[in-house]
């Protein structure tokens, strides 16, 4: 399999879409400590399928491809190509699936509105960098914990456990936020774009993936090292 990545990944877009779908309407409730958890168990229905569907999102390719070409499987120009299209179909199917459910759900307008501003009033601050960043770090943590998982129940509590952090933390993830954004602009929000989005997107999928590398990823990377020397 292409860098040791499972397959399916271009699954994940309606994957994604999933995920919105369970996480938008505790939108309101993330202000405080109750909303933000019970916002990270919802989303865990979204993993769950991911993981079930032997999907990906984006932000999971920060640990096989990098293991992969440190065993010498794969290149830097391949693992480059799986990250944008994998990017590339997280984003346009969660965009499709949640233009759906703004259309099905009215009741969730609000929500996303009120959400999707969330974002973009934090924006590039120290404390929006450490939101994607740790939003990284914990998405690479959560294949890591499910690489080592010896068994599927193992794996679906890596899942949650992942889910609950990004959730209740309210971190900045590059695609899972990016379908928060597009409902609101599918739902017609005043004061949110596509040129809105861009500006917030530019800067934290560079995070991501330096949350991802650094802090997961890059002593795992210096370990495996070590041990061939």
């Amino acid at each position: 399999k292409q860098l040791g990545i499972r397959d399916g990944r271009g699954k994940a877009g309606s994957q994604v879409g999933e995920q919105a779908r369970a996480w938008l309407p505790w939108g309101t409730l993330a202000a405080n400590l109750a909303g933000g958890l019970l916002a990270g168990v919802a989303l865990s229905v979204g993993f769950i399928a991911l993981f079930l569907a032997h999907s990906e999102l984006f932000t999971e390719g920060f640990f096989y491809p990098i293991m992969a070409i440190v065993d010498g499987r794969g290149t830097w120009l391949e693992l480059l190509r799986l990250w944008g299209v994998t990017l590339a179909t997280n984003l346009l199917g969660g965009w499709v699936t949640v233009g759906l459910i703004a259309l099905a759900f009215p009741q969730l307008h609000p929500d996303l509105a009120e959400t999707a501003h969330h974002f973009l009033e934090i924006g590039l601050s120290w404390q929006g960098a450490a939101l994607a960043l740790l939003a990284g770090t914990a998405i690479t943590l959560m294949t890591r914990m499910q690489a080592g998982a010896e068994d599927a129940p193992t794996r679906v509590a890596a899942a949650v456990a992942g889910a609950v952090v990004l959730g209740g933390g309210s971190l900045f993830h590059s695609v899972l936020d990016s379908v928060i954004m597009f409902g609101a602009i599918h739902s017609g929000a005043a004061g949110i774009d596509y040129l809105d989005w861009l500006g917030w997107i530019w800067w934290v999928i560079p995070l991501n993936i330096l949350g991802g590398l650094l802090l997961t990823t890059g002593p795992r990377v210096l370990r495996s090292v070590e041990a061939r020397d």
